[in-house]
This record gives C-alpha cells, sequence and structure tokens, in this order.
C-alpha cells in the first residue's frame, strides 16, 4: 500500500441515523505508519471531515505503528462508508473535557456532565443535561442467597449487597473521547463483608448524549454457600411534572411497551381524550383545560397510579412484563412475549433516561425494573441477572471427576468458579424528552448492533493482519466447492445456536464439542464432550472467516464467543490465574487447567478491530501464565517432579506463553517478553531436530529455558492444533529468524511421511505414532510446503482436506429431520473439533499452496491410479 493511499472503511451494520460514538482499529504494514503521524477521517459520500482522535495498539520491531485504535464521534448519525487518510484531523465543536477532584472526576461532553464518585457506593453522582439532572445517581446491586432446611421446611434469606469504589482511573481524555475505569467490590449492607469483585469502563463522546458502559464482574465466592440472586446496576432518576407527562418504555419483540404512572385510559376516554391518549402513548406532553376538563381530571384522580414496572427475560423463549400500583400490592401482569429488545426508558418532564442492555435475551435471565414513577425520583435497574428468577448455581454437576467413561481431563476434580468472569455491555441516553418510538426503535438497533467501521477484507489481508489466511477465491470448481463448505460450516453452527438454544449469561457464545445421534442432543451431560471452550481454536475460525468476508452475522459469532471465552473459561485471579478450564459439562468444569485455554493469540482479534480495553486488561492478565504452571505441571501425570521447576510441552503450553509474550511486546515494545521467545527458540533450536523433538521439555519461568527431554516423548497434534502454528506464523513475521521459519517447515513437511521415511530423517529414534489426526496438522504441513516448495507434501495437505466429510458432504443437504423432544434437523457425526481446524487449515492451505489444489477430474485419477 502506498503511504498516501485511502484506507476504506465501512460500517459493519446497517446504518444508524442517530448521534454515535464509534471505535475501531486499523492493521499496517511494517514502516508504513510512524507514531507521530496525524490522521484523517471523512463521509466518503460528501467529503465531510468527521472529528476523531486514534492512538496506537500496537507495535512492529523497527518501531512503525503496526496497529492504530480511532475514536469518532458522530453528531447527526452514521454514515455507510468512510475514508483515512493521512492528514490533520478536524475538531470537534465540542471537545470532550475532563475535571478531577480528590472527591469527584467530571466528564463533559458538551452536552451533558457526569459527575463520578472516588469512592463509597454511589460510582455515578449526577448527570445533568442543560442545568437539569437527568440522572441523580448510580451504584452496583447484588442480591446473596442463603437457604437453609430443617424438618423438611426450607428457609430461605437474601441478602443485599452495594458497590464499593475502591479506585477510579481515567484512563483517556479527548478530545473526541474519554474513558474511566472503576474498580471495587459489592459490599454487604448489613456486615463489612465485601465480595463479587468488578471493574466497569465507562465511555463518553465529544458532543454526544450516550454513556457506553463495560461492566465486569468476577466471582470469588463459595459455590455451595454464595448463590447469586441477583446483581444488576441501579439509577436515581428525577421525576417531574405531572404523573400523565411521566413515561415508562420497555422494547418488547417488535414494538414498544408505552405507559405512564397515570395512564389517560378511563371508561370515559372517548373523543379529544382519546386522541390525548394517543399523543401521551407516543411520549408527547399532554394538557387540560382546569374549567373545560374539569370532570375527566376528577376520573384521572379516581383512576390508579402505576408506580412500580418490570419485565423479565426469563429465557430465550419468553419474556413477561408486569407493573404494580404500589409496594404490598399484586403484580398484574401486563403481556408475554418472547424476545425483549433490550431498550428501557423513564422519565418526564424535561426528559430521563434510556437504557440498552446488549444481548438480553441471548444472555438471559435478564431485567428491568422500575420503582418510583409517581414520586419525586424514581429508580430505574438493570438486572444483569434477574431476582424474579432462580437463584445462579455455580457448583460442579457432581462431586468426582470421570476421566475414563466421560473424556474428562483429569482425576482431580478442580470444578471451582472461584475467579472466573462475565462481562456486559450497557449504553445510557440522557434525553432531553421522552425519546418517540422511532428514536427507542434506533436505541434498540444501536444496543444490539454497536456501531464499529471495518476495513474491507483485501485491505486486511493486504496488511498482513493477523499471519496467514486466505482472501475468498471462486474461480475454479475446486476452490468454488471448497468456499461453498466454509460457508456452509459457519451456516450449520448459526443454525444450530438458534436450534440447540445456546444461550444464557454463563452460556451465549460457546459452541458444543461433539453430537449424540442416538438422543439426538448434543453430548451436554458427558464430561469433556459438552461445551467447547476454546479446544482447537473455533476462535480463531471464526475470526479469520470474518477477515476474509467481512460478514456481520460471522464477527457477532466471534464476538459472542470471545466475551465469553475470555472471561467465563478463564481463571482472572486465584490459584489458576492466568490459565483456563478445559472442556466440559461445567465450563470451568475440567481438572484440567491449561494456558492455551485463555492465550492471548485467541482474543488478540477482537481486541485490535475494536479496541476493547476490557480484552486488553484480559491479555495483561495471562502474560505470566507460564510461572503458574510451577503449581500446577501440565504434564504432572506423566512426568514426575525432578530438577525442572515444571514441565510443558512445546505446544499447546510453550506456544500459548509465546502468544502471550508476542502480544505483549508489540502493544507495550517490552523487549522483555521478545527476549523471552528467543530464549525459548534458541532452546529448541538446540534441540536435536528442531520443532520436530520432544514436544514436552523442562521449563524454568525465570528464565524462559526449555531443556529437552528427550525426542520422542508425547504425541504431538496438540503442538499444532490448538492455535500455535497461527500464532507462530505470525510472530515469524516479526522475528525475520530464518532458522524459526526453517524449523516450523521441517516439522510441517515431516508430520505425514511415513514411518521408513522418518527413520530417515531422524534415525529410527522418533515413531509415527506420536503423529495423529493428520486433519489437525495441515496448518503447519501447508507452510512446510510453501516454505520447500514441496509438491508431495503439498498434494499431501489437498487429499487430507478434500477427503474429509467436511469437504464432500454439502451439510445442510445432508441434515437429517428428526423428531425428538421437538423437530430438528441434524448431522450425526458434526464434531466442534474439526469443524473448526478443517476450516481454519483449508483458509491457510488456500493462501500457500492453493496452486497446487487438484480439480476433480485430476482427484478422480489419482484414485485409480491408486
Amino acid at each position: 500500500m502506498a503511504l498516501d493511499k485511502t484506507i476504506r472503511l465501512n460500517s459493519l451494520s446497517q446504518k444508524v441515523s442517530m448521534p454515535v460514538g464509534m471505535t475501531w482499529g486499523v492493521p499496517w504494514r511494517e514502516g508504513e505508519l510512524s507514531r507521530d503521524e496525524a490522521l484523517r477521517l471523512t463521509r466518503t459520500k460528501d467529503g465531510t471531515a468527521v472529528p476523531m482522535q486514534h492512538w496506537a495498539t500496537a507495535y512492529w520491531p523497527d518501531g512503525s505503528v503496526k496497529w492504530t485504535a480511532h475514536a469518532a464521534a458522530e453528531t447527526e448519525g452514521g454514515a455507510d462508508a468512510y475514508s483515512l487518510t493521512k492528514g490533520e484531523s478536524t475538531s470537534p465543536r465540542h471537545q470532550m473535557i475532563v475535571t478531577q477532584t480528590d472527591e469527584t472526576i467530571l466528564l463533559d461532553t458538551g452536552v451533558m456532565v457526569l459527575t463520578l464518585g472516588r469512592s463509597g457506593s454511589q460510582w455515578l453522582r449526577s448527570i445533568t443535561r442543560g442545568g437539569a439532572e437527568v440522572c441523580s445517581g448510580g451504584e452496583l446491586i447484588g442480591l446473596k442467597e442463603t437457604s437453609s432446611e430443617a424438618s423438611g421446611i426450607k428457609t430461605t434469606r437474601t441478602e443485599p449487597f452495594e458497590s464499593q469504589v475502591h479506585r477510579m482511573t481515567i484512563e483517556q481524555e479527548g478530545p473526541v473521547r474519554a474513558v474511566v475505569k472503576i474498580d471495587g467490590r459489592h459490599r454487604a449492607a448489613g456486615s463489612s463483608r465485601e465480595w463479587l469483585p468488578f471493574s466497569m469502563r465507562l465511555y463518553v463522546y465529544a458532543g454526544l448524549e450516550t454513556i457506553r458502559i463495560v461492566h465486569t464482574f468476577y466471582y470469588d465466592g463459595n459455590p455451595n454457600e454464595d448463590f447469586i440472586k441477583g446483581l444488576g446496576i441501579r439509577f436515581a432518576v428525577p421525576m417531574r411534572g405531572e404523573h400523565y407527562n411521566r413515561h415508562v418504555r420497555f422494547a418488547g419483540d417488535s414494538g414498544l411497551f408505552s405507559e405512564s404512572p397515570k395512564t389517560l385510559h378511563t371508561r370515559r376516554t372517548k373523543g379529544k381524550y382519546r386522541d390525548l391518549f394517543e399523543e401521551q402513548t407516543l411520549g408527547r406532553s399532554v394538557s387540560f383545560d382546569p374549567e373545560e376538563d374539569a370532570y375527566f381530571l376528577s376520573l384521572l384522580d379516581d383512576s390508579a397510579t402505576w408506580d412500580s414496572f418490570k419485565v423479565m427475560q426469563q429465557s430465550s423463549e419468553h419474556y413477561r412484563i408486569w407493573k404494580r400500583t404500589s409496594e404490598g400490592c399484586s403484580w398484574v401482569k401486563v403481556t408475554d412475549g418472547r424476545r425483549a429488545g433490550g431498550v428501557a426508558y423513564v422519565g418526564g418532564s424535561g426528559g430521563g433516561l434510556a437504557c440498552g442492555l446488549r444481548n438480553f435475551w441471548q444472555k438471559h435471565p435478564s431485567g428491568f425494573e422500575v420503582h418510583g414513577t409517581a414520586q419525586d425520583q424514581a429508580s430505574l435497574t438493570v438486572w444483569l441477572w434477574s431476582p424474579d428468577g432462580e437463584a445462579m448455581d455455580l457448583r460442579h454437576y457432581d462431586t468426582k471427576t470421570h476421566v475414563e467413561s466421560s473424556y474428562e481431563g483429569a482425576e482431580e476434580l478442580r470444578a471451582t468458579p472461584y475467579g472466573i468472569a462475565n462481562t456486559n455491555e450497557l449504553t445510557l441516553w440522557c434525553t432531553e424528552e421522552t425519546p418517540a418510538p422511532e428514536l427507542l426503535e434506533q436505541m434498540r438497533q444501536e444496543t444490539d448492533l454497536s456501531s464499529l467501521l471495518v476495513c474491507e477484507p483485501s485491505y486486511y489481508h493486504e496488511a498482513g493482519a493477523f499471519g496467514i489466511w486466505s482472501l475468498p477465491d471462486r474461480s475454479t470448481e475446486a476452490k468454488r466447492e471448497l468456499e461453498e463448505r466454509l460457508d456452509g460450516i459457519i451456516s450449520f453452527y448459526q443454525d444450530e445456536v438458534e436450534q440447540r438454544k445456546w444461550y444464557g449469561l454463563w452460556d451465549y457464545g460457546d459452541f458444543m464439542h461433539s453430537y449424540d445421534p442416538v438422543r439426538h442432543v448434543w453430548n451436554y451431560d458427558l464430561g469433556g464432550c459438552a461445551w467447547q471452550n476454546t479446544e482447537l481454536a473455533p476462535n480463531m475460525w471464526l475470526w479469520m472467516m470474518f477477515l476474509r468476508s467481512g460478514r456481520e452475522d460471522i464477527f457477532r459469532m466471534a464476538e459472542a464467543m470471545t466475551r465469553h471465552t475470555s472471561e467465563v473459561d478463564v481463571y482472572h485471579f486465584g490459584e489458576y490465574a492466568g490459565l483456563g478450564s478445559r472442556h466440559n459439562v461445567v465450563h470451568w468444569g475440567c481438572g484440567c487447567k491449561e494456558a492455551r485455554i485463555g492465550m492471548a493469540g485467541l482474543h488478540r482479534y477482537f481486541y485490535y478491530l475494536t479496541a476493547d480495553e476490557r480484552i486488553g486488561d484480559m491479555m495483561d492478565e495471562v502474560r505470566d501464565s507460564d510461572y503458574t504452571t510451577v503449581n500446577l505441571d501440565p504434564m504432572r501425570y506423566y512426568f514426575p517432579k525432578d530438577e525442572h521447576p515444571t514441565h510443558v510441552r512445546v505446544g499447546p503450553d510453550w506456544a500459548a506463553f509465546s502468544s502471550n509474550w508476542m502480544t505483549r511486546w508489540e502493544r507495550y515494545e517490552d523487549k522483555a517478553y521478545r527476549d523471552k521467545i528467543l530464549v525459548g527458540i534458541h532452546s529448541i533450536k538446540g534441540a536435536n531436530y528442531g520443532l520436530i523433538s520432544g514436544p514436552t521439555y523442562g521449563y524454568d519461568p525465570k528464565t524462559g529455558v526449555l531443556t529437552p527431554m528427550g525426542d520422542d516423548n508425547w504425541g504431538r497434534h496438540l503442538a499444532i492444533c490448538m492455535g500455535g502454528p497461527q500464532v507462530w506464523f505470525e510472530l515469524a513475521g516479526m522475528l525475520k529468524d530464518p532458522q524459526w521459519e526453517e524449523m516450523m517447515a521441517e516439522l510441517g513437511v515431516y508430520y505425514n511421511k511415513s514411518q521408513e521415511e522418518k527413520d530417515k530423517l531422524t534415525h529410527g529414534q522418533i515413531s509415527t505414532k506420536r503423529f495423529e489426526h493428520p486433519v489437525l496438522s495441515v496448518a503447519i504441513v501447508a507452510y512446510g510446503a510453501y516454505y520447500k516448495k514441496d509438491e508431495e507434501t503439498a498434494r499431501k495437505c489437498w487429499e487430507i482436506l478434500q477427503g474429509n466429510p467436511f469437504a464432500t458432504v454439502h451439510l445442510q443437504e445432508e441434515a437429517s429431520i428428526v423428531t425428538h423432544v421437538d423437530t430438528l434437523r441434524e448431522i450425526d457425526w458434526m464434531n466442534t473439533n474439526e469443524a473448526a481446524q478443517w476450516s481454519l487449515n483449508t483458509i491457510i492451505a488456500l493462501e500457500l499452496i492453493a496452486d497446487y489444489l487438484p480439480e476433480k477430474q485430476e482427484m478422480k485419477l489419482q484414485e485409480q491410479s491408486k
């Protein structure tokens, strides 16, 4: 790319006409952009400059910028396409102003002013707009449930908790965007106990009335005793004006629940009063003549005043709305629906507060609750876990493990949720008046499809973003068929998420591991065959499918999986900090706790494409995960304690470490982590056969030295199917070490050779039996074929890929209809391991060795010759 070339940016989702703030990432080739160069954003359609700020999120070894992050404020509504060029950016009409004192931080967007509290329970003290207070406080709330049973009588006690701010940090301040991070814990109302740590970021943009919140909570309780009954965020909203000019809104399946504490609906609501009732329902202010309308006003005085409203998404298939006149009275059911829109509003004359909770129905049981609409101040509670449902149960599914029968990973149980987390996203709108239905619908869309700009696939590819992968190519019949199969696998899993209802606060984003054709279900109860977690790198598969296609639906799949696997499947503190849990019935249930599950290499796609700081936190957390293996040796069942602090495999263990260190090096230019990579590579170079040797080494995390322990001491397939090659390919582009590239190529060419051929190369010291599952090897084998220009090895790659069921079967045509609990479509041999790896390796092979791809006629001749 020429240095002055324009980069085209497209809106990932449909254009939202309301004002929005956007943050996104852009890759650069080495040497293309220096860290002090200015960049300019313009709308493609009319060339209008849009206020933007940018910063580097990664650097090349030569000091040039590898990735930039950008923040823009679209005060007039977003566009479909933009252009990014070098040049000075335009300034916003209202620049962000950040002011701090010992007690508070003030964020002034030019439209609203937020006052944040550095201590106490109220992290949000107030929001004002035009001098009027729109919100008079915000705090986190929690409910802990304790149950006991005696003489057949069960007693349940609920204990309230509220937020306690421990630290507040300004991470970014203008001119377009400001970011504040808030850390704290929940404190019991009636005791000194603090638990459930939280980390929350607020994002505000110049000239906008919106506040984006990314909220993370961590579990640090005893799952046998500490049951979370409710968890949410509560906002106080001043209520002004007559009761009939106050409004509550909940987004439903396709429309709105629109009511007031004093509805104009009476048995005499006819004629002009019906017209006024219509106006009221649309959120418009209504008025009456005291004399002319005296009788109708008396009817209003006599009618019920509805003070409280709530909606709960009980499951992905059902929500209910209720309302109530006052405490002590019954809740009246309003309506039932399927999937609520995840937006609520409460306010009166002079405006109010709207809130959108992203993935509202997908991450059930969620809800909104409004109280005090007839008082001077109402409360709007966003429930991440609604107390109207069952208490959160994080216990394991059994009291013992099942290694042989159910493919669970270790005899040790270790099924603890202590240290896991969950992240949720909210958006607040501080409005001057009750939003019209059209605006509330735009809020719902923005909540669901958070505005994001993305580059074109060809640019990501040209810039070398994330190593080696191919763009779609349908120029031959064989290539076209492979592309159709790649798309078909994505379609299959999209359908499965919906068909199998893979939803819920702790499950959304994950797939299941393998299928049971007898019961016509995925192996939801079979130990290590249930939830996939990050086994065999499905994250990388989804992200590469997005990069090469630019498809929004695939982006949303990858985003959901990244949010889940980076939080729920990983330990953020405690005994297993930096490690994650292997696949299991319960996400954190497997006794195998390994670095590969939480490695930065799986999650950095999302970080660099969106500049999401929460993922940045997670990647920082795992930078020293190799130290945790000293206390929990990954190979403890096979190698007794010896002179080495621990034992690791070159992959997936050291491969995971190297992904963490590479990310640390490029983000912070921290050469200590680069040097640790170099020490490891030097150690591998010292083995008799490089990457072919081992793969288990003695390891010292203090020095980074890998000590060889023989040339054939464990299986090889785990070294190359958990994301290692994808990390190493990109790392090679940074290190520029021919010997490292040669070792990768040697492993690839060697992997699928016969025992006789291997004996010639390694003198009979390595067994073919250690090189299992050829389909998992194709990425590294294709690299070897490409690097060494080895046609025989390239042909072997395509033989493996094209002979696989994922290449030969059209899944949508193959799926059979069965009647179980419901009518389902199934593929009875389906497994996510191979779906992810076949797809990922095909994408890489199409980039490296497409010239050797045989057409169908050629394949038939090859079969006949055999």
